[in-house]
């Protein structure tokens, strides 16, 4: 049996054990499988293990659209696929976990792209900020849903830290956000 100190760190490769000790590993219950080709110790506290094989195995995966909005409490809305943004020119990875891949222009990806820890994990994840999750709600409002924009927007005007300028000035980078945005922050205050 390997000891505990030997144990590899949260998330890895089984190339960084032999097939041997990666069994002996699994059958005594000291890692876990989180997808084909990556595992995690089961004495590390609980996390999210879908964001955990996709921050493995991509850098660029972004969380974005309802699934940062509801990280960012802006939606009642729990969504039963992760919403990803990758640019238009990237591969996209294998995965195990429910995705919705959503491609992105690669010259506005980076725009408002922020990092987010894992609970429990020392690897991180990026994810939208929730002003960028909201302009890209009401630029892809016919595959988003023109409710959740309107919600996700109402509820952030309702945070007091939040200024609609903030949103414009995004919206302003990105097309076809522009006008929908300014059409209900019209209404809204």
């Amino acid at each position: 049996m390997i000891e505990a100190k030997s144990l590899p760190p949260r998330a890895f490769a089984p190339s960084d054990l032999s097939r041997r000790n990666l069994q002996s590993l699994l059958k005594a219950g000291s890692i876990e499988r989180i997808s084909r080709g990556l595992y995690r110790r089961t004495d590390l506290p609980p996390t999210d293990l879908d964001l955990a094989e996709i921050a493995a195995k991509s850098e660029l995966a972004t969380i974005c659209l309802a699934s940062a909005l509801a990280k960012y409490e802006l939606i009642d809305e729990i969504p039963s696929r992760i919403d990803l943004a990758i640019p238009r020119t990237a591969r996209l990875p294998r995965t195990d976990a429910p995705i919705r891949w959503h491609r992105f222009d690669p010259d506005t990806f980076d725009l408002g792209r922020l990092r987010l820890t894992l609970d429990g994990e020392d690897s991180e994840i990026a994810i939208y900020s929730a002003e960028r999750s909201i302009v890209d709600a009401f630029r892809l409002r016919g595959q988003a849903g023109y409710e959740m924009a309107n919600e996700a927007l109402k509820n952030w005007l309702k945070l007091r830290a939040s200024h609609p300028v903030d949103l414009i000035k995004i919206a302003e980078q990105l097309p076809r956000a522009s006008q929908p945005l300014a059409s209900a922050l019209s209404i809204l205050t």
